[in-house]
């Protein structure tokens, strides 16, 4: 029971995402087209988060890691849970985008 609550809330073991990325993992930002035009992770794919259920064929292996993110951690959250209900197994919510550059800089 504590261990849910600690992973409902955040509290549970820490990602690192550099080693997610030397593992091969895809960052995905779910951002707008024109948001992901403006500024974003170099190497990043672009998939809106209002396609992305349309767009599974894209990210060919379910078994890859997959780090999302977009402005603020909320669309990445629904991105996270849209892929983990479609059989994807390694998927991350990296939060906001600029954040997350921060972390794997």
């Amino acid at each position: 029971m504590l261990n849910t609550l600690k992973k409902l809330f955040g509290f549970g073991p820490k990602v690192n995402y550099v080693d997610l990325i030397l593992q091969g993992a895809i960052v995905l930002d779910v951002r707008s087209k024109g948001e992901y035009a403006g500024e974003h992770i170099k190497g990043s794919i672009n998939i809106p988060v209002d396609t992305l259920s349309n767009n599974l064929s894209k990210l060919k292996d379910k078994n890859q890691p997959i780090i999302t993110c977009c402005a603020s951690g909320m669309r990445s959250a629904s991105a996270k849970s849209i892929l983990k209900s479609n059989g994807f197994t390694k998927v991350y919510n990296g939060g906001g985008w600029s954040s997350l550059l921060n972390k794997i800089s």
